[in-house]
């Protein structure tokens, strides 16, 4: 009786562990394979200074709602590659600014064009406008071929790169953890302030650990008074003193390309 109590417990014991083990690698598997919603919310008493990115995908912005809103800056995309200027650029960027918002212009980086073709294409593109905020290369493999070597990529950042700073001032790079860890971390994350600043796509809270950034978008699908459909919201690190500190700073530095 008594071996077949401990054999009844030894199985029970056994089944225990067994279903615990299953239990925990689903857990697992669930939390890794789960989609990931591309939005974190943000404290906005931490992050009071608020702005959107847009092109013409998101239509014909109403910016004087936008402003109204609340939202301080936007970014727009100006070009793509060597030859893609975003036809809504001429227009948004005339509303953006007549709405008192901060305004900067982007360009999205092509893996299969040249550095200096890229530069040419965005300096091209935002000709004769005034921006407040600095020149910005969006780096990211979404959108772009695969197959390309890492190393060839780079050279072309680089020439990009030195192109739009050299004549447009200190420029930002935007990208999220996958293109930071491969394109920008080691490369351009010295902290004397002789590297570009980072606009870092990210949804978790903190976006990054243990790299500054400036600018941090935290959603893909933000609902904005203004805009049909959904958008991509943004905010900036830090108060609103230290914005105005920024945009004083940004004043003195950003060339106007005519």
């Amino acid at each position: 009786m008594n071996k077949i109590s401990d054999r009844f417990a030894r199985n029970i014991a056994i089944a225990i562990i067994v279903i615990t083990a299953v239990l925990t690698a689903a857990m697992a598997v669930w939390r890794y394979a789960r989609p990931r919603m591309p939005h974190v919310d943000v404290d906005y008493t931490t992050y009071p200074v608020r702005g959107l990115d847009l092109s013409a995908h998101n239509g014909a912005p109403d910016f004087d709602s936008i402003a109204a809103a609340g939202y301080d800056f936007v970014y727009l995309k100006a070009s793509e590659g060597t030859d893609y200027r975003d036809p809504a650029f001429p227009r948004n960027y005339l509303a953006a600014r007549r709405a008192g918002l901060a305004v900067g212009a982007y360009h999205f980086f092509r893996f299969d064009s040249d550095g200096t073709g890229q530069a040419i294409n965005y300096l091209e593109t935002i000709k004769g406008c005034e921006l407040q905020l600095p020149a910005v290369i969006d780096i990211e493999e979404w959108g772009n071929p695969a197959g390309i070597a890492t190393e060839l990529i780079n050279e072309k950042i680089a020439i990009l790169l030195a192109l739009i700073t050299s004549r447009c001032g200190p420029a930002m790079i935007y990208t999220n953890k996958n293109g930071d860890a491969r394109f920008i971390r080691g490369r351009y994350d010295r902290t004397d302030g002789s590297d570009p600043e980072l606009w870092i796509c990210s949804f978790t809270d903190p976006p990054l650990r243990r790299r500054q950034w400036r600018l941090w978008q935290h959603s893909h699908i933000g609902q904005v008074p203004g805009i049909s459909g959904e958008a991509d919201l943004n905010v900036f690190n830090g108060d609103r003193l230290q914005w105005n500190a920024w945009l004083d700073s940004l004043s003195h530095t950003i060339k106007q390309h005519h």
